[in-house]
């Protein structure tokens, strides 16, 4: 019996059952460009090694390597080269990975102070040894006992960790040149594919580079970002403090009844962080009349806004808060995207003369009638009621256009205050697997337009790759203009999120669009033990995705 499966083009081939996707994709009429290396395929939606098994009947998808999956694939590939090549050179050391930064990773050797450049020379050296080498990258499943023996004796101890809430009777391993490491998602076939990267030392540690996505050939320049970096480097002193830095440490606590006192620190840290940034703005007081707050999507803005607006009351100000959704033009005079679809997302979206008109009438003591926008009707009406900013007004305007000038240009600089939000996990998996913070966002946007929007997950998926074009275009080029940066990810969040998002997940299918990302998310979700959602803080930021939130909105 043979099996019938069928490719993008419309096209049906008949092949064995167990035939590898690989030899598939050897037949030219199936390779989408002998240029263009395929790396990983789509086997009925879900995303798969290419010496995946075929068994059933399937749609499959070539995925090259100058795609985002592709990439994607690519990117945890030199991870575990680098993993490789550091266990080689350094066997008594504990490389572990941080946060992405500049088409880059960070990493550091734990208890080393800095990485010499000839030990970044000698990495660099054997990562292209091992690629010119061209070994296998092979998928393989061994017993759990197996697993956790290995990963014990090879002092992978976050891994034995991470284990531990697992009772998988098999456990999926890549292995290459005698190291394993756990297969969280597919890796590319062979070594040979990756010779595009470099290594460079940032102190403390150094950055594994990467080429960006649609140009896998060539690395980009790369560019400094020193308000993402501090953020990483706080929030891992946190960690350190909470002695919480890997899922399996949280885990530990949760089994052992004691992470209520840690969800506690981490909301208190949260508060100490926003009431630094209230006196930050304060110390300026004489100045600044305009606080601008802006971060992707599920990034918390809006409650953050809310708990900054208390910090500044308790010294004094009272916080005259504005919403930039309600300067949005008409509908009809709305800009398009390249789909011809409305661009809400668009700088040229907001009324920017109209919101400039407002802010110097008010900030010059002015009453102003302050417009009200109608989503359901795409219309923009005024208050009946004109305000005026009380004695001590500090306004707050939220946004995702913040922290681009062009958004205020009537406004001089010195009288603008800028922050930055965003939700910038510290945890990893373990030592070589990072959350990535789109995931974790991505997982609050489930959530939250499923309790609030009416949206399903896969209404969510299918948003999700616009929003982030959206954010790449408006928001991260002016990351590095705020004056001060807040880190809304909270380290325990994941464990509660689990409990929504798991049935969500599941209700989409595998004739869906983003099937492959809901495998994804779900495979990592269950590396965590859950937490009761009522034991979450009514005034935490977390309440504006999952609900029953003290604050109104």
């Amino acid at each position: 019996m043979k099996l019938n499966l069928s490719f993008p083009s419309g096209r049906t081939e008949h092949y064995p059952p167990g035939t590898p996707v690989a030899e598939i994709f050897e037949h030219s009429e199936f390779t989408p460009d002998k240029t263009r290396p395929v790396v990983a395929a789509l086997a009925n939606g879900a995303l798969v090694s290419l010496t995946y098994r075929v068994e059933v009947n399937s749609s499959v998808e070539a995925v090259p390597l100058d795609s985002r999956l592709g990439a994607n694939v690519y990117r945890r590939s030199l991870c575990f080269l680098l993993t490789i090549a550091a266990r080689q050179l350094f066997p008594d050391r504990r490389l572990i990975i941080g946060h992405s930064l500049g088409r880059g990773y960070f990493y550091y050797f734990e208890g080393h102070a800095s990485v010499p450049a000839e030990e970044i020379d000698l990495l660099t050296g054997k990562m292209r040894e091992i690629v010119s080498e061209g070994y296998p990258i092979l998928r393989k499943v061994i017993s759990y006992p197996e697993a956790v023996r290995y990963f014990e004796e090879n002092n992978q101890r976050d891994t034995v960790l991470l284990l531990k809430n697992r009772n998988d009777q098999k456990i999926a391993v890549f292995a290459c040149g005698g190291y394993m490491d756990l297969a969280h998602a597919p890796l590319v076939p062979n070594t040979n594919l990756l010779d595009v990267f470099d290594i460079i030392s940032y102190p403390p540690g150094f950055l594994l580079r990467y080429p960006p996505w649609n140009h896998p050939q060539q690395l980009a320049e790369f560019r400094e970002n020193p308000v993402l970096f501090s953020i990483y480097r706080e929030y891992k002193d946190w960690g350190k403090i909470l002695n919480v830095q890997c899922v399996g440490h949280l885990n530990d606590l949760i089994n052992a009844r004691r992470v209520r006192q840690f969800i506690q620190v981490a909301e208190a840290l949260h508060d100490k962080k926003i009431a630094l940034i209230a006196d930050k703005i304060c110390e300026r007081r004489d100045e600044v009349k305009l606080v601008l707050i802006a971060g992707p999507s599920s990034s918390g803005k809006t409650t953050f806004t809310k708990k900054l607006a208390i910090q500044l009351q308790v010294l004094g100000r009272n916080p005259f808060p504005i919403s930039l959704d309600d300067y949005f033009l008409p509908r009809e005079q709305t800009p398009l995207d390249e789909e011809g679809n409305y661009d809400f997302e668009s700088l040229w979206a907001i009324d920017v003369k109209l919101l400039n008109d407002d802010l110097l009438r008010l900030t010059g003591g002015e009453e102003i009638h302050l417009p009200r926008f109608d989503f359901h009707t795409g219309q923009r009406t005024r208050a009946p009621k004109p305000q005026a900013l009380p004695d001590r007004a500090l306004i707050l305007l939220e946004g995702i256009h913040g922290l681009n000038d062009e958004l205020t240009p009537a406004i001089p600089r010195e009288q603008k205050y800028k922050i930055y939000v965003s939700a910038l996990t510290q945890l990893n998996l373990d030592d070589h697997n990072r959350i990535s913070t789109t995931d974790n966002r991505l997982l609050r946007r489930i959530v939250r337009d499923s309790q609030f929007r009416g949206h399903s997950a896969s209404e969510t998926l299918r948003m999700w790759e616009s929003v982030r074009r959206g954010e790449n275009r408006n928001i991260f080029p002016f990351q590095n203009t705020a004056d001060s940066a807040f880190n809304s990810a909270l380290d325990y969040e994941l464990s509660v999120l689990k409990v929504y998002a798991e049935p969500l997940l599941k209700s989409v299918k595998p004739a869906q669009e983003g099937f492959h990302e809901v495998l994804q998310l779900h495979s990592f979700l269950e590396n965590f033990a859950p937490i009761p959602p009522s034991w979450v803080p009514e005034y935490s930021i977390l309440r504006e995705f999952i609900g029953e939130s003290a604050f109104k909105y």
